[in-house]
């Protein structure tokens, strides 16, 4: 049985003043929710912040991207190393605003994957497709090359150590939404692919599903065979909305 897993991912926004505030509700509010793990990730700044207010919890805590290279002359980069000085168990890696806004391709987010993995960090690899491609009628094409250039590079084994998140781009923030049913179909195509390779990987392995996971669909969402759980955006940047997808989930 696969534990579900929920993820937070504040993107660029939240102060210490209103972290505080919104680490306190969730922390406040988790008490009945005890079946699911749950994860938040927020702009490196504040990761100090999330430490101290975390620690000793049942809240984990992510980086929201890493650098593929080791410490060294990669100005405003951040290391593997530096976000474990953090506590950090978690890093998200090919978020769709990385691929899109500052060129990621599939073979750097690969490459982010190994690191974030060789450091013993939990990578949480984001997939999926945009408007225009789910329009071509090639979403399973891009999933599949994206996923495909991670196991290319460390092998089926290496995602048994990781997350997959998909993220139907093309639902996020644009008032579009993907049904249950849409969501089921690309997380299944994604545990077929890493079945065909390994059966036992695909068993073990969590698929998060991304694509505006609120607290009124976070239930019948949860419920399909292959969603084990949600990354999320905005709702999560509301202790009630959050902890209602939790709940869904537990």
């Amino acid at each position: 049985m696969r534990r579900p897993l929920v993820a937070g991912n504040w993107k660029m926004n939240g102060s210490r003043e209103s972290i505080e505030a919104l680490l306190d509700g969730i922390k406040s509010g988790l008490g009945r929710v005890t079946a699911i793990e749950v994860v938040v990730g927020a702009p490196a700044i504040y990761l100090s912040d999330l430490q101290c207010q975390l620690q000793g919890t049942a809240v984990a805590w992510s980086g929201q991207d890493l650098s593929a290279e080791a410490p060294g002359a990669y100005t405003g980069e951040i290391a593997a190393s530096m976000l474990l000085d953090f506590g950090c168990k978690y890093v998200i890696v090919g978020h769709s605003e990385r691929r899109a806004y500052h060129g990621e391709s599939d073979q750097l987010v690969a490459k982010k994957y190994a690191a974030a993995r060789a450091a013993g960090l939990v990578p949480i690899l984001c997939i999926g497709e945009t408007l225009e491609e789910r329009e071509q009628g090639i979403t399973e094409k891009v999933v599949a090359r994206q996923l495909n250039a991670v196991i290319e590079l460390e092998g089926i084994a290496a995602l048994a150590d990781g997350v997959v998140a998909y993220e139907p781009v093309w639902a996020i923030g644009t008032g579009k939404t993907a049904t249950p049913e849409q969501a089921q179909d690309v997380h299944a195509f994604i545990r077929g692919i890493v079945a065909d390779k390994d059966a036992v990987v695909a068993d073990g392995l969590r698929i998060l599903y991304g694509g505006s996971m609120k607290p009124d669909n976070a239930i019948e969402l949860i419920a399909k065979q292959d969603i084990d759980g949600g990354l999320i955006g905005g709702a999560s940047l509301k202790a009630e909305d959050f902890l209602a997808i939790c709940s869904a989930a537990n």
